[in-house]
């Protein structure tokens, strides 16, 4: 078969990522790309993670990359050397070679290796690498095309952090309410075309005003965080944290029915009262109050969030710190 001309790669790769294509999509091509170009038996590519200040596996190509993704934190490594320096690494021959970590459920042997940063708005934003398994096989070539592959690829990264950024909510990193009209609209789509179900948690910090009045408001805004970090911490990857405002908070539920999204929702509350939340200033007592309403396929989006209202609504009425599930008749 004859050898890829890397200017035809490059131009399709380009036109690829110029169109409407998913982050996903983008990356994953770049490191098909990779494999065409460049000797290698496996390509990689990690995007920093601002929130978990780490490097995550985001695409993968060649052998292994059925197996375990792995993850490194900056200067962590050879992957992580290139993010912290922002400096392109060849490495000749791991096995001898200091900076190198390799994961024990890799799937795969590392011999060779050349890593380059991706960069965007002046900072690394993520890692291009290829691996093989012998040593010696990449040249400075190889780290150039690697380079230009990186370079093509960083602008959708970066054009995806800033969609995030415009439904993100500053304070605490969950959604902002923008997304949620949105987001819940896309759900009801999505389960009447599937004839799925979801579920919405609709939930409301008790007595949040007097944190404020109490501590300030500089506490309650590590409150708000400390909470938010609770509640990540209980729901599932496909799950969506949305800050309503204020002290309201929602979490949309996909494939989600009522004694489920009950169970969430308790286990939330109940972590959220078993202690205070940390502040500078210090501990801080908290509970919430939860309302749980599952979709109907008769309901809109905005008639399955007033359910969940009410049922917040009992909960409060009811002594707060607890959960009220919205019946099928409300």
């Amino acid at each position: 078969m004859d050898k890829p001309d890397p200017l035809e790669t490059l131009l399709g790769l380009t036109r690829l990522l110029s169109t409407e294509r998913s982050l996903e999509e983008a990356l994953a091509a770049t490191t098909d790309a990779a494999m065409l170009l460049l000797p290698c038996d496996h390509a990689s590519l990690r995007t920093f993670d601002d929130e978990r200040r780490m490097l995550l596996s985001s695409a993968r190509s060649g052998i292994g990359h059925s197996h375990r993704p792995s993850s490194f934190r900056k200067g962590e490594g050879v992957v992580g050397i290139v993010a912290d320096t922002g400096r392109a690494a060849l490495v000749a021959d791991a096995r001898s070679d200091a900076r190198f970590v390799l994961r024990p459920d890799a799937g795969f042997t590392v011999c060779s290796l050349v890593a380059v940063p991706l960069f965007a708005g002046g900072h690394v934003v993520g890692v291009l690498s290829a691996s093989h398994h012998e040593p010696d096989v990449f040249g400075a070539r190889d780290r150039d095309l690697a380079q230009l592959l990186a370079n093509c690829t960083a602008p959708a990264i970066e054009t995806a952090r800033l969609a995030r950024l415009a439904v993100t909510d500053d304070l605490t990193r969950a959604f902002n309410y923008r997304y949620h009209h949105t987001r819940l609209g896309e759900e009801v789509g999505r389960a009447k075309r599937y004839g799925d179900r979801f579920s919405l948690l609709l939930m409301d910090l008790d007595h949040f005003k007097n944190v404020n009045d109490a501590w300030g408001h500089q506490v309650g805004d590590d409150v708000l965080r400390g909470f938010v970090d609770r509640v990540k911490g209980e729901v599932r990857a496909p799950d969506v944290v949305i800050r309503r405002g204020g002290e309201e908070f929602v979490i949309l539920m996909p494939s989600t029915g009522a004694e489920d999204a009950r169970a969430v929702a308790e286990r939330i509350r109940a972590r959220v009262a078993a202690a205070p939340i940390e502040t500078e200033a210090g501990a801080v007592p908290l509970t919430v109050s939860i309302g749980v309403a599952t979709w109907r396929p008769d309901e809109s989006g905005a008639d399955v969030e007033a359910r969940a209202d009410a049922a917040l609504y009992r909960a409060k009425a009811a002594g707060r710190d607890r959960v009220e599930v919205a019946g099928p008749d409300e």
